[in-house]
């Protein structure tokens, strides 16, 4: 009778064990923020300590994670949102490209602070070479505060990741329970766990009844599907944000090309709307070859052509990306060509 329980334990610990294998993996790389936060009571939603955690400590909290996947973390980098380097950018972006061409890496998480999130976010959008889901999540609250949303943030990106459906979607914003594509999404709120938004263009999909759900995908060209290969990238090329209000000037613009920009986003009124003497400015920064994109300041819609003597200069339109993603596509736009019409047809593609 021994043998015969030893032997029933032996089979059960076999099949255990054959069950764990069976979980997808996943790996999470942390950069801090937020998500790893830590204030001095549970109350405390502002002024808290961010990255004060390690990837370990949040992948522990959430113990339900070690059902959905075999999950491995990574301190990529330990940072605020707000001070990540392009040097930052490009690390995340080769170390994600060298585990996905693991076969046996099913998707990979990054948490990050929410500041600059959407940024990363659409970078690695644009850089990432594989089909494989990449989700980024943050939160709103600090780990330590009451109802902290970091939690349940960090098992709905691993749902994501660890997703079938999420595979050739792009990399994506799992927050609040609902699924953003990177190109689209921006924070909309200063201090709202539900910030993160795609106004205009809508959700990608929910984390329903605990399951991903995908209603739409992004038409534009992404990850895989990509022209830009930072492989050999050590730096990115100065580009810098102009942006537009009522009685401004040139000085902005006369400033950046002074620095070293090569190419500049002005972040204009309605329709890229350009006052005359900022106008006199781009101009010259034209002549000296700096290539200027026109966004926008409101929250919504397509920039478009407006001027005709606009398009004749040179000036490009950047279509529905905001101010600060513009200005990451022109970065990588830049690494490959410095001919507006060039760059005119990556913002119509991507």
């Amino acid at each position: 009778m021994l043998k015969k329980a030893l032997f029933t334990l032996s089979l059960l610990a076999s099949f255990g064990t054959a069950m764990a294998t069976d979980l997808p993996d996943v790996v999470i790389l942390a950069t801090g923020g937020t998500i790893a936060g830590t204030a001095a009571s549970s109350t405390q939603m502002t002024g808290y300590k961010s990255g004060n955690l390690g990837v370990q400590t949040l992948i522990d909290a959430v113990p339900a994670i070690k059902e959905i996947a075999d999950v491995s973390g990574e301190q990529i980098v330990n940072v605020g949102s707000p001070n990540l380097t392009e040097e930052n950018l490009l690390k995340i972006a080769k170390r994600c490209n060298e585990l996905l061409a693991d076969s046996k890496v099913k998707g990979i998480v990054i948490t990050h602070g929410t500041d600059t999130l959407e940024e990363t976010a659409y970078f690695l959008n644009l850089t990432i070479k594989s089909d494989k889901p990449v989700v980024i999540v943050g939160s709103m609250r600090p780990a330590t505060a009451i109802s902290a949303d970091g939690p349940v943030n960090l098992l709905n990106a691993v749902k994501v990741a660890a997703s079938d459906e999420a595979v050739g979607k792009g990399v994506l914003v799992a927050m609040n329970d609902e699924i953003n594509g990177a190109r689209d999404v921006t924070k909309t709120n200063t201090t709202l766990v539900s910030t993160f938004k795609a106004p205009e263009l809508g959700t990608l999909g929910y984390i329903a009844a605990g399951q991903p759900q995908f209603f739409k995908e992004s038409t534009r060209r992404h990850t895989s599907k990509s022209e830009f290969d930072i492989s050999k990238v050590n730096s990115l090329p100065r580009v810098d944000i102009v942006y537009s209000y009522l009685c401004d000037d040139r000085v902005a613009t006369d400033a950046f090309v002074k620095a070293g920009a090569k190419g500049i986003v002005h972040a204009g009124s309605g329709n890229g709307s350009i006052s005359n003497k900022t106008y006199e400015g781009l101009l010259d920064a034209v002549s000296k070859g700096v290539v200027i994109v026109r966004s926008s300041r409101v929250g919504n819609g397509v920039v478009t052509k407006s001027l005709p003597e606009w398009t004749e200069k040179g000036l490009i339109e950047s279509g529905t990306l905001n101010p600060q993603k513009s200005r990451i596509l022109l970065q990588l736009a830049l690494t490959r060509t410095s001919d507006p019409k060039e760059i005119q047809r990556i913002f119509r593609e991507y």
